[in-house]
């Protein structure tokens, strides 16, 4: 062997998992119907022998080049071939399985599915990150990845899987949740805005303030997502009693309302600390020598302070809305809506598939946010300051 041959590390580690994966987990799960727990089948059991050799050898590549190469754009490729190749024997698998005309069975994806895309996904992230793309290209390949999952599932590929069927059972349903998640969660966030950044900049402006407001605000973040919407619930359940208004505005003890306040609050941390931390990391040259050129308080502010603060700002924005992608889905218990209702309605019903219909999309959303809003804060922090 060469004395400069090097095995990957974080190869070896994907390459065992993909071996577990496939030596030693059910491929899919055959349900007859949606609450029961599955039969388990491997690759062999379920595909023909050439489709299942071709997804191995497609694997064994990826794995062979995690494990030796170093090129990051080979070991992209690599990754993407193994994806392709998993999902189509994963949707060749509830094709063969599902009788035809049938409605009742489920062929849900088992744990050796999932455990060797995630080790594809690493191999994949991993390239990615060495590849060091710039943020147009990130954006670029999560929108190409968005736009070929989005023909895959209309093309109707995995139209025989359990998720799809849950999904074809409620894909009315599904989109007015999806829009609720939504809104609850860049309303919220908007509302953060508005109110948070004056009091960060009021923050920065009286530094005696700073500690109480952040004391308070810290205070909020740590209770519990639940707790904070029971605790909603009865003053404003009070309140719509009270007042016939705001029952007809729809501020209810249950619903919309305390789901927003709770996420307006749980919003404000992030948002009014990064903007004192965005303010503080501005040069007092800049704001001397604006100053020397006759503008005004508000003219720094806007177009000083507050330029050079947004990539700071930015992030606290991107922390807040990740995580009310996220707190939404509990939301659903009180009756606000979202993807959430699909989770806790699987769990009430046994049915693993409809809360995988709810917390798929969760995860996308949140992870695609994440890199549009990563990507903004790095293309401001290379502006010329």
């Amino acid at each position: 062997m060469p004395g400069n041959f090097k095995i990957d590390r974080l190869g070896a580690l994907l390459t065992a998992m993909g071996a577990a994966a496939i030596a030693l987990l059910p491929f899919v799960l055959f349900k007859t119907n949606r609450i029961m727990p599955g039969d388990p089948q491997s690759l062999w059991n379920v595909l023909a022998p050439a489709a299942a050799w071709a997804c191995l050898a497609a694997v064994a590549i990826a794995a062979i080049i995690a494990l030796t190469l170093a090129d990051a754009r080979v070991r992209l490729a690599a990754a993407v071939l193994g994806i392709v190749a998993v999902a189509l024997a994963v949707a060749a698998a509830g094709d063969a399985l599902t009788p035809a005309g049938n409605k009742i069975v489920r062929v849900a994806p088992g744990s050796g599915f999932w455990l060797l895309l995630i080790a594809l996904a690493l191999l994949a992230t991993d390239a990615i990150t060495r590849l060091r793309p710039g943020p147009a290209l990130r954006v670029g390949l999560l929108a190409l990845f968005a736009a070929v999952a989005g023909m895959t599932l209309a093309h109707g590929t995995f139209d025989n899987l359990s998720v799809m069927r849950e999904y074809a059972v409620s894909a009315s349903r599904f989109a007015h949740e999806v829009r609720q998640h939504i809104l609850l969660a860049f309303g919220s966030l908007a509302a953060a805005v508005l109110v948070a950044l004056p009091v960060g900049i009021l923050c920065h402006r009286i530094p005696r303030l700073r500690s109480g407001i952040l004391g308070v605000l810290n205070m909020v973040q740590t209770v519990p997502a639940i707790a904070l919407f029971g605790i909603l619930m009865a003053p404003l359940g009070a309140l719509a009693a009270a007042v016939p208004l705001a029952a007809a505005l729809g501020i209810r003890g249950i619903g919309t309302a305390p789901a927003v306040i709770a996420l307006f609050l749980y919003s404000l941390l992030p948002i009014v600390a990064n903007t004192v931390a965005g303010l503080k990391r501005v040069s007092p040259a800049a704001v001397e020598a604006a100053r020397g050129m006759g503008m005004t308080r508000w003219q720094i502010l806007m177009s000083i302070e507050l330029a050079l603060a947004l990539p700071v700002i930015i992030t606290g924005i991107r922390i807040v809305l990740v995580q009310n992608i996220g707190l939404v889905t509990i939301a659903a218990l009180i009756g606000a809506g979202g993807l959430g209702t699909f989770v806790f309605q699987g769990i009430g019903q046994t049915a693993i598939d409809l809360v995988l219909l709810g917390a798929i999309p969760t995860v996308a959303l949140a992870f695609s946010a994440a890199v549009v809003l990563d990507s903004a804060v790095e293309v401001m922090d290379r502006k010329p300051q």
